[in-house]
């Protein structure tokens, strides 16, 4: 998985997508979803594991997951609700905000 942080005036945004999503464009109906290096990838991007993500996700203010391994893992640690994941033309996409 790719891990990107990146502090903003709201907060900590974390973007996470599976490798194999970066630079792709997915579609369904009205709803297009580019996984742009610049959004999720980039020098600052680095691999990661599980663990890494899921501490990452609770840290962050708000979030962005593209991807069956990094959806399914904020899924299976409590993070995301698995009926609000989203399923874009192919992949699945999950936002996350958390409101403290």
């Amino acid at each position: 998985m790719l891990l990107k942080e990146r502090d903003t005036p709201e907060g900590t945004l974390v973007s996470v997508c599976d490798p194999d999503c970066l630079g792709e464009t997915y579609e369904n109906g009205a709803v297009t979803l580019e996984v742009t290096e610049e959004f999720y990838g980039g020098e600052n991007a680095e691999p990661a594991d599980e663990d890494v993500v899921v501490e990452s996700l609770l840290a962050a203010t708000t979030a962005n997951l593209v991807g069956e391994e990094c959806v399914s893992v904020a899924v299976e640690a409590g993070i995301i609700d698995e009926e609000r994941v989203l399923d874009v033309g192919g992949t699945v996409h999950a936002q996350l905000l958390w409101l403290r």
